[in-house]
């Protein structure tokens, strides 16, 4: 069904849930710079524009004076001191967004070289749900989802079966 290798399962997943609730006509705000998954959106006829790279921690104002009706974030929220504050400043209605879940045989993921480039959270389920909840946020459908590395050892062994994102399409409540 899907490719194992990595990392396009899990591009393939995402853009298969993104069909399900995302129509091509309606314009996309892609937290983040633009990427492979958002490049492969737009060649499945979807209009995405990206964010610049600012610290969304920050600055908030793409997603408050965006007309995009729907914002996506895939594995942004880990990388925010406050997910909180910019899940409260979104304006658009809908919300597709992933985040990798917390693992216990694994750390969360700090890279030595960019500082910049750290998980602050690596949430359990229910804690994401919830912090969407308090934001505003209606779910309507989600999805975990396992996705290979290419290494070997106990720790790739247990990444086969162990789910590893969760996906989320949200709405927002009035």
């Amino acid at each position: 069904m899907y490719s194992k290798n990595f990392p396009f399962k899990r591009y393939q997943i995402t853009t298969d849930f993104i069909k399900k609730h995302v129509d091509k006509n309606e314009l996309i705000l892609d937290l983040g710079i633009e990427n492979p998954l958002s490049k492969i959106l737009k060649n499945n006829g979807y209009n995405i524009i990206n964010t610049i790279g600012e610290d969304l921690d920050m600055d908030q104002s793409a997603v408050k004076e965006t007309n995009a009706t729907v914002v996506t974030a895939f594995q942004i929220f880990e990388h925010l001191l406050n997910p909180f504050q910019l899940l409260m400043s979104i304006k658009a209605n809908k919300l597709v967004c992933s985040v990798p879940l917390k693992l216990w045989f694994a750390k969360a993921y700090m890279n030595e070289s960019d500082k910049r480039d750290n998980h602050f959270h690596e949430f359990e389920d229910w804690q994401f749900r919830l912090l969407l909840e308090k934001t505003g946020w209606k779910i309507v459908e989600e999805k975990k989802f396992t996705n290979p590395v290419k290494k070997i050892g106990l720790r790739p062994i247990l990444r086969l079966f162990t789910y590893r994102y969760l996906i989320i399409y949200a709405e927002k409540i009035n």
